[in-house]
């Protein structure tokens, strides 16, 4: 009877490790079988890299010919991680405080990657009397949207100085949302007296708007290290496609290399793709001087986003810095082997 039972529970371990083993494979059948991947990403300088890997064919290459690749483009932080949670992209780039904003309210992406250091800056009026971060106090500055990684960078800039901000108008600096392409008119009307933007806005706005830099893209916010523009992607497009995740972060790697090997091509592959996108053929005196105002790079600084976590919860715009998780460099460990 002992023998029996013994047995029967061996055969009964035996069964349940084996179909353990089945459930496996069959869950490792599912990984990487999507046939699309959903890119998001912005029209600007500061999202170079991104542009270039689909102008080189380097998302095509690595992906493979069976995966359809969609593009979607946005125009601020904001709209782009609203698409990324409810499902519409998968992966992009994206400034480093939307993403770690959005987060904190709904921790379902990650930042896998860095895109561009540095390529943002402070534009000021040149008849506006302002000659320093201090002379701000009292003045109206153009955001390019609340939340932003060019307001926290700017807020990190007038902390330096002992000065605040808000777009409430009670702290020493006032803070107005205003789209990048429209920030040069608004600037011309006095209606503002200062600019935080990305590039290649901040060359347009000086050449536009009569306006100087007071801070160029070594001296804003965290200097030219400051995390500018970083990949993020789904969780539930990255745990399912590790292998497409990885590829895809090999075709970032390779528009990166490209661009700072061959400037002069990746500018006018900038240049035409913005083109195609809205029609509009920007300067490529301007972009050229934005360009030298930026680096693109897969490193991410992760201690300068703690930074930007704690000036967002500061400001209102999250209930903590605490932001374990978002960062996730496996992916690109594995890519760059």
């Amino acid at each position: 009877m002992k023998k029996n039972i013994l047995f029967l529970t061996i055969l009964t371990l035996v069964i349940t490790v084996l179909a353990a083993c089945g459930d496996g494979d069959e869950s490792n059948a599912e990984k990487d079988s999507v046939s699309e991947v959903r890119i998001g990403y912005f029209p600007n300088m500061t999202h170079i890299a991104t542009i270039i890997a689909l102008e080189k064919g380097f998302y095509t290459e690595q992906l493979g010919e069976d995966i359809k690749i969609t593009t979607s483009t946005f125009n601020d932080g904001s709209a782009f991680m609203e698409a990324m949670s409810t499902n519409s992209i998968d992966i992009g780039t994206v400034g480093p405080t939307p993403a770690l904003n959005t987060f904190v309210k709904n921790p379902e992406h990650e930042i896998i990657a860095g895109a561009v250091n540095g390529g943002a800056v402070l534009v000021v009026g040149k008849d506006s009397g302002i000659n320093s971060v201090e002379d701000l106090k009292g003045k109206k500055v153009a955001v390019p949207t609340f939340g932003s990684t060019q307001d926290v960078g700017l807020m990190k800039s007038l902390q330096d100085a002992g000065l605040t901000a808000n777009s409430t108008g009670n702290a020493d600096v006032t803070t107005i949302k205003q789209a990048p392409a429209d920030t040069a008119a608004l600037m011309l009307k006095g209606e503002i007296e200062a600019a935080a933007t990305q590039e290649p806005w901040g060359v347009n706005i000086e050449t536009n708007g009569n306006a100087k830099l007071l801070l160029d893209a070594s001296e804003f916010a965290w200097g030219s290290d400051s995390t500018n523009t970083v990949v993020a992607a789904r969780k539930a497009f990255t745990s399912n496609n590790p292998e497409l995740t990885k590829k895809a972060l090999i075709a970032h790697k390779q528009a990166v290399d490209f661009i700072n090997e061959n400037p002069e091509e990746a500018i006018q592959l900038f240049l035409d793709h913005v083109k195609g996108l809205t029609g509009k053929e920007l300067s490529k005196d301007e972009v050229t001087k934005a360009f030298a105002r930026l680096t693109p790079t897969t490193d991410v600084k992760e201690e300068i986003l703690k930074e930007m976590a704690t000036i967002s919860k500061e400001a209102g715009y999250i209930s903590t810095d605490n932001i374990d998780g978002l960062v996730n460099l496996s992916y690109l460990e594995e890519a760059l082997k």
